[in-house]
């Protein structure tokens, strides 16, 4: 289909610019294409006005910030939706009422490229950032025309039409509410990678794991006999328990974890897990093994897991910032944690998740745990000062949290920063934000 066809004089509501740069980014390619645009956002003018900087010049835009209006969400030829928007949204049943499509970025973009582009989409609680870089990275290392995108800050998906071409191979990593759109337009990618199903975004899912499990089975669904599944081993159990499994109809690959004859600069079992999945893909796509092997030990991670910063005075720094659930600082805690050499800073706010396996692995792991004061950090603090052999503190900031942990710790020992809560509060703008924060106060440390 010729997207710029598709897009010009289109009437289109963009529900949610945001300030993370793909909202923007999708805007200015509408726009560009000649779509008819209303932009509207809970955000007022005041906070957006980054992204409204960038957006000065379009004379086909018009602006609804601070509200949305159900006027905008009728007589439109549709409405894309940004990511996190509540299914219960009354302006969405609106423009359904009246007809009026609901389209996402990724899977707008995954209906419009041309037919004989792979997609590969990765998706899971945990690991799909890791898992969707290593597989760009193994694909770009061999030589592959290959495209990252989807949940990736600053990347418009909708923008790289331009430039994926017959026969490339795009990876997307698609979090559960960029899967609500691939549910809407009844499609999945031709390779889906889904790393495991863990407990998250239970606010958003009102309690209810199985909402959130559906949306995130939206990658294998629409699959055909022709696709594949590579899924962690965990996962299957939730497919059977849910009556899915009939939905899985193209190949069902179980992946990891990854042997240990395997070089990874990666660290954690959970990451040779990860590993595992990206090399399967390889496999699909026909990558030889030795080629595969230099690919995974040439990876060197991602900013914000389990990323070593600075030593200092014999001191190792270790910004973890993506863990945003109890069971990423788990698994970090596992990975790094020894003789209780670990100095733990974490808390944000609640995202309704147990916290106490956490609070278990704290007392196990830990010489010391700084308690960020949040929202969510309210709901642990009176059993994490009952531990007996960790020393907790609480502060107000995550500079004074980053002193006190340094200030607590000696030669040999660890400073993990690893969340486990979500970054939205009154400190961050968003999860990016937060690990920004925190590597410049590291970068101070003397």
């Amino acid at each position: 289909m010729n997207y710029r066809q598709y897009f010009k004089n289109k009437k289109v509501t963009v529900m949610g610019l945001g300030l993370l740069g793909r909202g923007l980014g999708d805007t200015v390619f509408l726009a560009k294409q000649g779509a008819e645009l209303i932009v509207t956002d809970l955000k007022d003018k005041k906070e957006l006005a980054p992204s409204l900087k960038k957006l000065k010049g379009f004379q086909n835009i018009t602006y609804v910030l601070g509200e949305h209006r159900l006027e905008d969400f009728r007589d439109r030829d549709f409405v894309l939706k940004a990511a996190g928007v509540p299914p219960d949204s009354p302006y969405i049943a609106e423009a359904r009422k009246n007809g009026v499509p609901i389209e996402m970025s990724a899977s707008l973009f995954a209906k419009l490229v041309p037919e004989d582009v792979i997609i590969v989409g990765i998706t899971g609680t945990r690991g799909k950032s890791t898992t969707t870089h290593l597989v760009h990275h193994i694909l770009k290392t061999v030589g592959k025309r290959v495209h990252l995108g989807g949940n990736v800050e600053g990347i418009s998906t909708l923008a790289l039409l331009p430039k994926v071409k017959a026969g490339d191979i795009v990876v997307l990593e698609l979090d559960s509410w960029q899967l609500q759109g691939f549910g809407e337009s009844r499609l999945s990618p031709h390779i889906a990678v889904f790393t495991n199903f863990l407990s998250d975004h239970l606010n958003y899912y009102k309690g209810d794991m199985s909402m959130y499990f559906e949306d995130k089975a939206n990658i294998f669904k629409f699959q055909t006999k022709e696709d594949v599944l590579i899924v962690g081993k965990q996962v299957i159990r939730y497919i059977v328990q849910l009556g899915l499994r009939s939905k899985v109809r193209g190949l069902l690959v179980e992946g990891g974890p990854l042997s240990k004859s395997w070089n990874m600069r990666l660290l954690g079992e959970h990451n040779r897990i990860n590993a595992a999945l990206a090399v399967e893909v390889g496999r699909i796509l026909n990558i030889p093994e030795e080629r595969l092997r230099k690919a995974v030990a040439s990876f060197k991670g991602l900013p914000g897991r389990l990323e070593l910063l600075r030593t200092i005075r014999g001191i190792k720094i270790y910004n973890d910032n993506n863990a945003t659930t109890p069971d990423a600082t788990i698994a970090a805690l596992r990975t790094l944690g020894r003789k209780r050499s670990v100095v733990l800073i974490f808390g944000g706010t609640d995202k309704g998740l147990d916290m106490s396996g956490l609070v278990k692995e704290i007392g196990k792991q830990c010489k010391v745990a700084v308690l960020l004061r949040e929202k969510g950090s309210e709901r642990i603090k009176s059993i994490l000062f009952k531990l007996r052999f960790v020393k907790s503190y609480e502060e107000e900031t995550l500079k004074r949290c980053v002193r006190r942990a340094f200030a607590s710790a000696k030669r040999g020992d660890i400073i993990l920063f690893s969340p486990a809560f979500a970054s939205f509060g009154k400190w961050f703008k968003n999860e990016y934000d937060r690990g920004r924060q925190f590597r410049k106060l590291v970068k101070r440390l003397k």
